[in-house]
């Protein structure tokens, strides 16, 4: 008995590292926008089968995605207070169980979009995959300061995802939705890079607090803020909104746009933090009233 319940143990522990390795955190928030866009696609409900099967077939995609991130930056990740936590790191998983993960997950996620939503959604699903995992990690992060900038294509890439397995079609609506995160990134990541710079200087990473100055990152996450407000406005400004999202985002904006003259002007370690916290609740209300204002009656 003692021994099965040491292997039950064991097995769970092992279950429990192998899902800390997807970031469920950082893939709750991408499910979240793709599902949002799925119900922006079409005026009535989402079909079940699709709603299920692209939910779930880009949640794992997008896990088989972060494994292989922290599957490549194991290294990176030891030295980093923040991340030096993951389970590669701690020894409670390897590389080759990390890569098996992947395909599985990956694997199974494409065949669930290709089989039950769309070839389209699946091509989409698969290139956002490679954007993030391959083109990102490996090459933009280690080699740019504007990492963040250009490989925040694949991160803004959810919504358009959703977009597509409802309709198999991505127009002008989806990017917007796209461009919205893409714009969103950089100062959501700069918030955190600035109290980490130490940590990315010492992993030899060249974020822009590090290459840049932290004057030069503070004043740039200011203005990519102010360029979001604007960005925000749009959905009302061509109809695919109304009056609740407009005051919506105007409110949050305007919250946003405190911490970002916050971090610009009146600068603290305390303050960044509060900014990237309140940047990933920003962009979670900001879809979410799309959601509520596009079931509106009016």
């Amino acid at each position: 008995m003692r021994a099965s319940a040491l292997t039950l143990q064991s097995t769970t522990e092992r279950l429990k590292n192998y899902f800390a390795l997807t970031k469920p955190r950082v893939i709750s928030l991408i499910v979240f926008c793709a599902v949002i866009g799925m119900f922006l696609a079409t005026p009535g409900m989402v079909p079940w089968r699709i709603l299920w099967a692209a939910t779930l077939g880009i949640g794992l995609v997008a896990g088989a995605a972060a494994a292989v991130n922290c599957l490549i930056e194991q290294k990176i990740d030891a030295v980093m207070a923040r991340t030096r936590g993951r389970p590669l790191v701690l020894g409670g998983v390897n590389s080759f169980e990390t890569l098996i993960v992947s395909g599985v997950l990956g694997g199974i996620g494409l065949s669930l979009l290709y089989r039950f939503v769309n070839p389209y959604t699946m091509w989409l699903t698969l290139a956002t995959f490679v954007g993030y995992a391959i083109i990102y990690t490996v090459f933009l992060k280690p080699n740019t300061s504007q990492n963040i900038v250009i490989g925040g294509a694949s991160g803004a890439m959810p919504p358009v995802l959703g977009w597509a397995a409802v309709t198999g079609e991505t127009p002008g609506e989806a990017w917007l939705l796209f461009l919205i995160i893409f714009v969103w990134t950089p100062p959501h990541f700069w918030s955190l890079a600035l109290y980490r710079a130490k940590e990315y200087a010492a992993a030899g990473i060249p974020m822009l607090p590090v290459t840049h100055g932290a004057e030069y990152t503070r004043r740039h996450v200011f203005l990519y803020t102010i360029g979001l407000t604007l960005i925000t406005f749009v959905p009302f400004m061509i109809g695919m909104s109304s009056w609740f999202y407009l005051v919506s985002a105007v409110i949050l904006d305007a919250i946003f746009l405190g911490y970002a003259w916050l971090v610009w002007r009146r600068y603290s370690d305390e303050v960044a933090r509060k900014s990237f916290r309140w940047s990933i609740m920003y962009l979670s209300l900001l879809f979410a009233a799309l959601l509520i204002d596009h079931y509106l009656p009016f």
